[in-house]
């Protein structure tokens, strides 16, 4: 596997386009009819920073990231992104917000310069020539050149996140968030991915919010970490605090012991 070239030049941005922005969240619930899957959750996203959110699945990790980007809205409480009300779409078109999706979320039928060019062809961003250069700098700086006319069947699981995490960098976000970046790949493009996402934090000094269960990445690379549990943020701490968890249920989630004699799914019958 070729190595990212990521000391490439960046896309070309404007000073104030590509400022880094805060994210604020204030006592956010949000319920699903009688089923309350996020609860008071508060905490502040500092502008540059890299924050990792974890959690046992079905959490309320997933379902809070998309209320940053406005896919979800909240029962109580506010999200603010760069001062504005993330839940307004007046907010996603003054701030750029770029959604790194679990599984790509790439489009089947478009090659992967097409699925690059999209957002800046909808949005009429730049002449057809301008957008082939911000498409064809974003697979340089993944090493993607050669994957330029594939269709995503034809990509591995790697190649499909490198190459949406491309069609982010067109969009020369303020705010990158991730959803689970590592899942389903081997541990050496689990670290190429999570090295991809820091060099790009510095080089484009963009906020980046990273859902993740993947403690080497939190550990290698987060600025700061929160943990959810049950809907509530129980922890929240530098990644060297992981190493240690004073909370039993952060350091089973953390550390869990194998028990062949009592395994976890005997005492979930029981």
């Amino acid at each position: 596997m070729p190595t990212p070239n990521l000391s490439a030049s960046r896309l070309p941005a404007s000073d104030s386009d590509s400022a880094a922005v805060g994210v604020q969240l204030d006592q956010l619930s949000k319920s699903f009819g009688r089923f309350e899957v996020l609860k008071d959750v508060s905490f502040a996203v500092e502008p540059g920073e890299i924050f990792v959110l974890m959690g046992p699945s079905g959490s309320g990790k997933s379902v809070l990231l998309k209320h940053l980007v406005g896919l979800e809205f909240p029962t109580a409480g506010r999200v603010t992104v760069a001062g504005r009300d993330a839940s307004s779409p007046h907010t996603r078109e003054e701030v750029r917000m770029a959604l790194v999706f679990q599984a790509g979320a790439l489009f089947n039928s478009m090659s992967v310069y097409d699925n690059l060019a999209l957002y800046p062809r909808e949005h009429r961003i730049a002449s057809e020539a301008g957008i082939r250069e911000k498409v064809m700098r974003a697979l340089q700086i993944l090493s993607l050149e050669n994957a330029v006319r594939k269709m995503p069947s034809e990509l591995s699981g790697g190649m499909k996140k490198r190459v949406a995490i491309a069609r982010a960098l067109v969009m020369e976000p303020q705010l990158m968030l991730y959803d689970e970046p590592t899942s389903e790949l081997d541990p050496v493009m689990s670290a190429t991915i999570t090295e991809i996402i820091a060099t790009l934090k510095e080089q484009y000094h963009v906020t980046t919010i990273v859902v993740s269960h993947d403690r080497d990445l939190a550990l290698g690379i987060a600025d700061r970490v929160g943990i959810l549990m049950g809907g509530r943020l129980v922890s929240l701490g530098p990644p060297a605090a992981l190493r240690t968890p004073s909370d039993p249920r952060v350091a089973d989630f953390l550390n869990p012991k194998i028990d062949l004699r009592n395994p976890r799914f005997r005492q979930l019958e029981s």
